[in-house]
C-alpha cells in the first residue's frame, strides 16, 4: 500500500496571550496508508487538532514535512483538494437553512453535482430530516450533516475530527457502520475520537499523540500486544491455597480477592491448571487478561515526556509557558487568534 498522508518532524509553536510560547506539536510523525481506517488518538491539548489544522493549511507549521495523496501539503493542497473531505472540530451552519439546502449550496460552491445531496443524506441517516431547519437539529444530527458535507465530493481521503461527538449509542453505531462501509468501498479514513472502544472496533492502525509527540503507532493488535502483561484470571474454591501453590511453582499472583486470582508468568494456561489440579484444587475459570485500547492509551499518555520548551539561564521556563496557559492563543506565524 502507498501512503496517502505523511507527516515528518512537524513542529508548531503558539504564543499565549501573556506573550509566552507553547509548543503544541513537537517533532511529530505519522503515516496513513491507502485503504485503511486510521485512528488518531490523544487527550485534550495533546496537539491532535493542531496537527490536522497544519496538514490542511489552517495554521502554518514552524517545521516539518507533510504530504497528502502524494502532494506536498499544504503548499500544493489545492491540487488534490477535490479528492479530500475533512471535518476539523465543530462545524457551523446557518440555522434557518434546511439540511438539504445547506448541502446543495455547498455542492454548487464546490462544483459537485447536486444529485450527491440526497445520496449523502441517505449515507448519514438524515434522509427523513433533510427538509428540517438546521437550528432544530440536535448536536448529533449537526455532526452527521457535517460528515455529509465532507462526503459530497466522494473523496478518496476522509479526515474526521471527533465524528461521534454528540451522538447517542445508536448514532455511534451508525457512524461506525458508515466508516466501515466507506473503508470497504476504498476510501481511506483518518478519524480522531475520544471513544476508544469505537476506535478499537473500526480501526486498522492507530497513532497516539501526547504533549505534541507520538508515543505509539502501528496496527491496533500490535500496539495492544506490546502492552500485554500475559496475565490470567483464575477462579478456585480456595484462593489462599491456590496462591501458595502457584507461587511455589514460580508464578506470580498479583491480585487476590474472594475466589479470584490474577496470575502472571505462565507461558501456557496448562501450567496453571496442572499446578493446581495435581494438588486437587480444580480451576473454575481460566481467562486471559488482554489489554484494551483505553488502558494502553491511559498508560501511554500518562507517562509521555513533556514537550521541549526554551529555558532561561537558571533552568526555569519563561513566564507564560507553563501548563496553565489559556487555550486561546496567537499563531506565531501570522498573529491570528486561533484555538489550539
Amino acid at each position: 500500500m502507498s501512503a496517502v498522508i505523511e507527516i515528518a518532524g512537524l513542529r508548531k509553536t503558539f504564543r499565549t496571550l501573556r506573550q509566552g510560547r507553547r509548543v503544541a506539536v513537537d517533532g511529530f510523525d505519522m503515516v496513513v496508508e491507502a485503504g485503511e481506517v486510521h485512528g488518531f488518538l490523544g487527550p485534550n491539548g495533546s496537539g491532535k487538532t493542531t496537527t490536522l489544522r497544519a496538514l490542511l493549511g489552517l495554521v502554518n507549521a514552524d517545521e516539518g514535512r507533510m504530504s497528502v495523496l502524494g502532494t506536498p501539503a499544504p503548499e500544493q493542497l489545492t491540487q488534490v483538494s477535490g479528492r479530500v473531505g475533512a471535518i476539523v472540530e465543530s462545524p457551523q451552519f446557518f440555522g434557518n437553512f434546511t439540511g438539504r439546502r445547506t448541502l446543495r449550496l455547498l455542492a454548487v460552491a464546490g462544483g459537485v453535482p447536486t444529485t450527491r445531496v440526497d445520496e449523502v443524506l441517505e449515507q448519514v441517516g438524515l434522509r427523513d430530516r433533510g427538509d428540517d431547519r438546521v437550528k432544530g437539529y440536535s448536536l448529533g444530527m449537526k455532526q452527521r450533516l457535517a460528515v455529509a458535507s465532507a462526503l459530497l465530493k466522494n473523496p478518496e481521503l476522509l479526515i474526521l475530527d471527533e465524528p461521534a461527538n454528540g451522538l447517542d449509542p445508536a448514532g455511534i453505531r451508525e457512524m461506525r457502520d458508515l466508516i466501515r462501509a466507506l473503508a470497504e468501498s476504498g476510501v481511506t479514513v483518518l478519524v480522531s475520537s475520544h471513544i476508544l472502544a469505537e476506535i478499537q472496533l473500526i480501526c486498522d492502525h492507530v497513532t497516539i499523540i501526547s504533549q505534541g509527540r507520538r508515543v505509539a503507532a502501528g496496527r491496533v493488535d500490535d500496539v495492544l500486544a506490546g502492552h500485554d502483561q500475559h496475565e490470567w484470571q483464575v477462579r478456585v474454591a480456595d484462593p489462599e491455597r491456590g496462591a501458595e501453590l502457584l507461587r511455589a511453582a514460580g508464578l506470580t499472583v498479583t491480585a487476590q480477592r474472594d475466589d479470584l486470582l490474577v496470575v502472571g508468568g505462565a507461558g501456557e494456561p496448562e501450567q496453571i491448571s496442572s499446578t493446581l489440579g495435581t494438588e486437587g484444587l480444580w480451576v473454575r475459570e481460566l481467562t486471559p487478561i488482554r489489554p484494551d485500547l483505553e488502558s494502553v492509551f491511559l498508560e501511554l499518555t500518562g507517562t509521555a515526556p513533556a514537550p521541549t520548551l526554551p529555558r532561561q539561564a537558571d533552568g526555569s521556563v519563561p513566564s507564560g509557558e507553563g501548563p496553565d496557559d489559556p487555550m486561546i492563543e496567537l499563531d506565531v506565524t501570522d498573529g491570528r487568534r486561533v484555538d489550539a
